[in-house]
């Protein structure tokens, strides 16, 4: 129990809005080249090559799904052999019991059904779905990143933050706006 003392609240960073995508564009590659390393860009569609320009590279989905493809081919191979060579061997027309071409199409299967759930569940929980809440819905016009409107985002835990420093950048750059986004409000 608080006893009425209130934590404080934390920033989560500085949100330019701006009005194009090419203006988007350009303020993030600014944004580099001043030395931020920590930015998050919202959209209402993808832009080819923003995620390059912000450093976005997060290959934990690709190999979850590499390795669920791995498992879900052992398993159709494995499945195949106790079955057909081990515990209901059926002699059909004097083929062998384990035969591996008859294997393919399963574990071709097995693989595509593995990786594309372990795929999916990667992409939910790496993601942090379900999300609620977070401070950038604080910002005003956010609800336009949707629709019309590009927003970018300095956090608060990036190396070179200052808040003063990133918003006069951002003006400098001729954001539509510039608001802090808080974790609480």
């Amino acid at each position: 129990m608080s006893h009425g003392v209130m934590e404080p609240v934390k920033n989560y960073g500085v949100v330019a809005e701006f009005e194009t995508s090419d203006a988007l564009i350009a303020a993030a590659k600014k944004a580099k080249e001043a030395g931020y390393a920590r930015l998050d860009a919202y959209t209402p569609f993808p832009i080819h090559g923003l995620s390059d320009i912000i450093e976005f590279r997060d290959y934990r989905v690709r190999w979850a799904m590499f390795f669920g493809g791995v498992i879900g081919a052992m398993t159709g191979i494995t499945l195949e052999v106790y079955t057909g060579g081990f515990d209901y061997p059926i002699n059909a027309g004097g083929k062998p019991f384990l035969s591996w071409p008859a294997f393919l199409p399963v574990m071709y299967e097995c693989t595509i059904l593995f990786s594309a759930l372990t795929g999916l569940l990667a992409m939910i929980t790496m993601n942090g779905l379900p999300m609620p809440y977070h401070p950038v819905f604080n910002v005003p016009n956010f609800e336009r990143a949707s629709q019309d409107r590009f927003f970018l985002a300095v956090e608060s835990h990036d190396p070179n933050y200052d808040e003063e420093k990133v918003i006069e950048f951002f003006k400098k750059l001729k954001a539509t706006s510039v608001s802090v986004a808080w974790e609480d409000q």
